[in-house]
């Protein structure tokens, strides 16, 4: 094997799990955010995912994932992207502001209209089912 690694895209991520996020996921791992993954971001992104990793790792990569635009915040646009993957595209605009405005009203703790990652971890931390439903099963 020498210094080759295996590379994993985002198209076989699908193989693994029909996951509306796998794509984003697959960037987020990836080390240049390509979603082109090694053998190392493949083993790290199922690490993060196995069920006995601690709640505040998977808060981190949650968040991570759900900022599509990478600024460290989410904000109402990473929220509507997360809410239309949620719900595979089966809310009209107009619920998905509604639901989204409603995410912001209740997790948003300096109200300035957006999520810090501190802001993303007390809302996981009133989410009971969060660590049972983010992880992948192997």
């Amino acid at each position: 094997m020498g210094n080759k690694q295996t590379v994993f895209t985002h198209e076989q991520l699908e193989a693994y799990q029909d996951n509306p996020f796998r794509q984003r996921i697959a960037q987020v791992f990836s080390e240049d955010g390509d979603g082109h993954m090694t053998l190392d971001n493949f083993l790290d992104m199922f690490s993060v995912m196995s069920e006995m990793a601690p709640r505040d790792l998977k808060a981190y990569y949650a968040f991570k994932i759900y900022d599509f635009n990478n600024d460290d915040y989410i904000c109402m646009w990473d929220l509507e992207q997360t809410v239309t993957k949620l719900t595979r595209g089966e809310l009209n605009s107009e619920e998905v502001t509604l639901v989204c405005e409603k995410v912001l009203d209740e997790a948003d703790g300096d109200h300035d209209g957006r999520l810090s990652l501190e802001d993303f971890q007390n809302m996981i931390l009133r989410a009971p089912d969060f660590l049972s439903t983010f992880h992948i099963r192997i």
